[in-house]
Order: structure tokens, then sequence, then C-alpha cells
């Protein structure tokens, strides 16, 4: 028989027919009436597919008493009781790697279209004022800037390579001190940001970095600065953020991740220093494929016995 697999979020379209052919999927995604699937599939599934946006908790896993495997497509967990998981003896595997590039490419769009100002000079062409009233405001340079990176992981790693292409002086924030970076390191964000004309949230999510990029890292960033947050909306204090952007306090932002998702704070809209992308980082048809395949291959792993691909836990 078929080991029985709860979908929680669906992966891709390739990957959920090798699911298919693997495992009876239960679908609680598509159920209209949650409580009663897991009620009724809950004691029997062995392992689950999500994303990172999926909470699990142990009143969630006391519904699932089977469960040994957590297949998530996302690379962050922050909504996820690890420890809880662990306890229970369930095993979680993540994303990492393969969406590493996409993220640090969509750091440095946001980067670029927040101090040259790409969405106002769209739409100076596209509404005709370009020949009404001619060229639009001067921008901000990012050559020879100062550029704070908090969390110099993977990603942030591959962020600061990239701002080095662009003659940017790469600074960091971490646990620990890296010192065959050849990076400034900081011990503090506020002494980063205060350094630094951009600063860029790189850290993972979770209750340890929520709001380390606070008000007084925004007012040492200064109205000239720049924040990109391709973090977790966590990560910042966001009404901070709005009033410092309202207030002309900070430059501009570009931000991919917000606080409350998909219905972000609606004071956002109305800014006009602010670039916004709907955590879509990853959001590219190679990237979304590869997060999807580790998923279907750390399943195949777990069920042959063998080591997991990319183990949280």
């Amino acid at each position: 028989m078929k080991p029985d697999l709860l979908v929680a979020y669906p992966t891709r379209p390739r990957q959920m027919a090798l699911l298919e052919e693997a495992y009876t999927l239960h679908r609680l995604d598509l159920a209209s009436d949650k409580a009663a699937m897991l009620a009724e599939v809950g004691p029997r599934c062995t392992a689950m597919v999500c994303n990172g946006h999926v909470t699990v908790d142990e009143a969630f896993l006391a519904q699932l008493p089977a469960l040994k495997i957590v297949a998530s497509s996302s690379v962050g967990y922050d909504t996820m009781d690890v420890p809880a998981m662990t306890r229970a003896g369930v095993r979680l595997t993540n994303t990492p790697d393969v969406l590493t590039d996409d993220v640090a490419d969509t750091a440095l769009m946001l980067l670029l279209a927040a101090r040259r100002q790409l969405v106002q000079g769209d739409r100076h062409v596209r509404t005709g004022e370009w020949g009404r009233s001619g060229p639009m405001p001067l921008t901000r340079s990012t050559a020879g800037k100062t550029v704070g990176i908090v969390g110099l992981g993977r990603i942030g790693s591959a962020i600061a390579k990239r701002c080095e292409a662009l003659g940017l002086v790469v600074g960091y924030f971490g646990r620990s001190e890296k010192p065959d970076t050849g990076y400034r390191y900081f011990d503090d964000v506020v002494a980063l940001a205060e350094w630094s004309d951009i600063l860029i949230a790189a850290t993972s999510g979770g209750a340890g970095t929520r709001a380390i990029v606070s008000a007084a890292a925004l007012e040492a960033l200064g109205p000239e600065g720049s924040f990109i947050n391709i973090a977790r909306g966590s990560v910042v204090d966001e009404p901070a953020l709005i009033a410092a952007l309202t207030e002309g306090r900070l430059g501009t932002a570009g931000l991919d991740v917000f606080e409350n998702e998909p219905f972000p704070d609606t004071a956002f809209r109305d800014l006009e220093n602010v670039v916004l992308y709907p955590h879509h980082a990853s959001g590219t048809e190679e990237t979304r494929d590869k997060m999807a395949q580790l998923v279907v291959d750390n399943l195949a792993a777990h069920f042959a016995g063998r080591e997991l691909l990319t183990p949280v836990n």
C-alpha cells in the first residue's frame, strides 16, 4: 500500500504528479472542512508536504500521531515549532541553497529600484509626464556607498558578492564574526545601520530576530539611507519603518516581505519612497521547480531509509 501523505500546501504540478504516483494524497489544502479531514486521515498520515507559512505546533502535531516527516518547500520555518517536532519524533526538511541566487538577485533589484526610483520613472514615461514637464527629479547613486547586511548566511553572502560587483563597501552583522570574508563586522545592528548607506535584512525569521532592525536602526540609517528586506517581515519594526518613511527620516525602502501577508499594512500603498514586491524573491520557474524537487527527494529518502538531503532537525 502507498504511504498516506497529507498535503497542507501543494508543490509544483510535475512534482505533485510524482507524489501522487508514490503516495496516497490527502489534500488538506483543498478541504472545505479541514478539521474534519484531519480527524479522519490525521491518525494514519506518516508524512506531510507544506511550505513555510503553514503553522506546525503541538496542537497540530497531536492530530497527526503517526507523522514522521514534514517536507517543506520553503527555506524558512519560523512558523513551525521545531523542538516540539523533535520531541514527537518528526523530522523536518526545507529547501536551502537552490533559491539563493534568485533571492540575492531580488535584493539587488529592490535596492536599485528604490534608490533610482524605477517605479516613478516608469510612471513618468507611461503617463506622458516626461514630455509635459521634463526630466524626473534626481535620484541616489549606489557605487561607492556602504551596505550593511544583517545576516551573512548563504543568501547574505550571495548578496554581499553582488554588492561588491556594484562597487559597494560591505559590512555585516551576525551571531559571530567571519574573519575570512574581508568584510567589516559589527556586533550591533544600530552601529551597522549608522555606518551604512544601505541596510539589507537577510537573516532568518523567528522570535530571536523579531524587530532586530529596530526604530533606532532605521533612525541611524537616516534620510538618505535605504532599507531592503528579503528576509521576513518580522525582522523589522514595521510601524517604525512606516513612520520613518512617511516622515522622511528614512530615504527609501524595497520590501519583498511584510508582517501581515498577503495583506500588508495599507499605509505602504500611499508611500512613494518604497518599492513593494509580493514575497516573490524565489518566484522563478527554475527555482520553484528545484524547491519542489527537494520535497520529493527528501520524502523518497525518508521512505527508503536513506539520509535526508536537507534536514532541519
